[in-house]
């Protein structure tokens, strides 16, 4: 049973790792296009949560995000490479239709790895009547909705800034090379990559919901002194201890918000229910995240970010309070 459940989610986790890469290959090389992976990430989180053992569930779901930051990892290599095998010229005459061609290898390759998986237990088990008007069934679980939304808000800026706009951050305001400041954002990025699959198995432990209250009280408390820190900094060693800092707490979230959100829903609505409001969440606080850091850094406002961030973790906070434990409380049932 274990063996399968691995196979499985090396499966899924190929598959998305796949469409991942074509995302960040894309956000790298033309940020203005918006092409994005999150139409998957409600099947992604879906199937890993239902293919799961009720005790394992947040474990083997972690490994979405162990994909998504090792896709991540992957087109940060591909524009290593190419900007240090290319010139400028050359770069922008044709070495930028390179990354396309292997993110469309890439998206083949998913097709064909999805192609051959098997439907989970719990959507077969469906009527055929349940299958259809999902629209009209999401509407009656207003409150999931809403609450995915909320529980989205702080985790995916806290993401977007510590993960992906930080580089960018040292180069502009701290003053670093941007070798460095990628050598910096790969590193932490490895060993961030590493703790997903522990926090997930923590979760199975003590359940989702403390390791989102941690996550929220942390982040609210630290963002600022963290970004205050990195702001002043051209120390690696202060650098990468600040930012592992921050996305340790804030793999408190991500390890297991696929599972969380999958665990509000009943199968009919599963899907479309982690998706949706997801995609929202994400389109208008984690995707804009660069945007406004830059308006405020513009307009003479640059501390201005942080609090902001912290406005939107408490935000989650308040959320992660007041909902119940998913793993308690779980809609997923066992087959």
């Amino acid at each position: 049973m274990l063996v399968a459940l691995a196979g499985t989610v090396i499966l899924v986790a190929a598959a998305y790792l796949a469409l991942v890469i074509v995302t960040r290959i894309d956000e790298l090389f033309f940020p203005g296009q918006g092409l994005s992976v999150g139409g998957e990430y409600g099947a992604g989180a879906t199937y890993l949560s239902e293919m799961a053992t009720a005790d394992r569930r947040g474990y083997y779901a972690s490994f979405q995000y162990v994909t998504l930051i090792m896709g991540q990892l992957i087109a940060l290599g591909v524009l290593i490479v190419l900007q240090h095998a290319l010139t400028d010229a050359q770069l922008h005459a044709w070495g930028w239709r390179v990354p396309f061609f292997l993110g469309a290898l890439c998206a083949v390759i998913a097709f064909y790895i999805i192609k051959g998986i098997d439907e989970t237990s719990s959507f077969t088990a469906l009527s055929e009547r349940k299958r259809h008007g999902l629209m009209r069934q999401l509407a009656a679980h207003p409150r999931a909705v809403l609450t995915v939304v909320g529980l989205t808000i702080g985790g995916t800026i806290s993401y977007y800034t510590f993960a992906i706009y930080i580089q960018k951050f040292l180069v502009n305001t701290s003053g670093w090379t941007k070798n460095d400041a990628t050598v910096l954002s790969a590193t932490t990025l490895f060993f961030y990559m590493l703790l997903q699959p522990l926090f997930g198995l923590l979760s199975d432990k003590v359940g989702r919901r403390p390791l989102l209250i941690t996550f929220g009280a942390l982040g609210a408390i630290m963002t600022v002194p963290f970004m205050t820190i990195l702001s002043h900094t051209t120390d690696f060693t202060t650098a990468f201890i600040v930012t592992m800092a921050a996305l340790t707490v804030i793999s408190c979230y991500t390890s297991i918000a696929g599972v969380v959100k999958a665990e509000m829903f009943p199968t009919e609505i599963r899907t479309l229910g982690v998706g949706l409001p997801y995609a929202v969440a994400v389109s208008v606080f984690g995707g804009t995240v660069e945007y406004v850091a830059l308006s405020l850094k513009e307009g003479g406002h640059e501390s201005w970010f942080s609090w902001y961030v912290t406005v939107c973790v408490a935000i989650s906070l308040a959320v992660y309070a007041t909902m119940p434990d998913t793993k308690r409380h779980s809609a997923i049932k066992e087959a």
